[in-house]
């Protein structure tokens, strides 16, 4: 089976700054994955032409279970406008639950012309874990989606309490999403197991990995992973394809 995660960066692409869903659906298609995960999802933004994000990269990759989980939520003249992270499965998802990740007060720059004022004290961007029991044709596999913070050490504060907070969940297990950590940072903090080794940012000529795939268990990669130039967003997808081995794979 294919696993892949994606920083969609609302499906805008760098190249020509424009949102277009059709192309986004296309690039999703294109991944050809079984189960995706995606960051900064859309879902009613104007950025966005108010489509479903979500739900377009469902119906484009022919997923039977979808979960949207916002991270910012409001309320506006045209509704309820949402940002957020998703999971996306074509296999049947067998038990769904969101782990809320903690936040970090910091000092956010403000645009230029905010009153003569550079820094604001304010909280770090919410940022929550999509959790999936997702019963696949070789077993039952527990699949993860996050988007973690990029304020230094507290990526990795949060991916210690997701660590934790998976503790009891079934195995195998897969982590996927945008972590907002370099190299080996991940699997050191988790003592999971990298799937994919690729540069994924900046798209166009990627200097670091910061979206990975991490298994706990027996997942086993049938060839090198790899990151790949959808034409959209700021970020290449990591795409690996996987076999269940142990006692999840039966």
């Amino acid at each position: 089976m294919r696993l892949a995660t994606f920083n969609i960066l609302h499906g805008r692409s760098t190249a020509d700054d424009v949102v277009d869903v059709d192309r986004f659906a296309r690039a999703v298609a294109d991944l050809d994955a079984d189960v995706l995960a995606l960051q900064e999802v859309d879902r009613n933004q104007r950025r966005s032409g108010r489509a479903d994000l979500a739900r377009v990269a469902a119906e484009a990759m022919g997923a039977v279970d979808v979960r949207f989980a916002p991270t910012l939520d409001r309320w506006g003249a045209s509704g309820r406008s949402q940002y957020g992270v998703a999971l996306l499965s074509r296999f049947p998802v067998l038990e769904w639950r969101t782990l809320p990740l903690p936040r970090r007060p910091w000092w956010r720059p403000l645009p230029r012309g905010a009153g003569g004022r550079r820094l604001r004290w304010g909280w770090d961007e919410p940022r929550t874990a999509v959790v999936a029991v997702v019963a696949t044709p070789q077993g039952r596999l527990t699949v993860v989606a996050t988007h973690l913070s990029f304020l230094d050490g507290w990526g990795e504060h949060q991916l210690e309490r997701l660590a934790r907070g998976l503790e009891g969940a079934p195995r195998p297990l897969v982590l996927l999403g945008d972590l907002n950590l370099r190299s080996e940072t991940p699997a050191i903090v988790t003592g999971w197991s990298p799937l994919v080794v690729a540069r994924s940012y900046p798209v166009a000529h990627p200097m670091l990995q910061i979206d990975h795939v991490l298994a706990d268990g027996e997942v086993r990669p049938l060839a090198p992973g790899r990151a790949v130039d959808t034409g959209l967003s700021d970020h290449r997808a990591l795409v690996v394809d996987v076999e269940l081995d142990g006692p999840g794979g039966a």
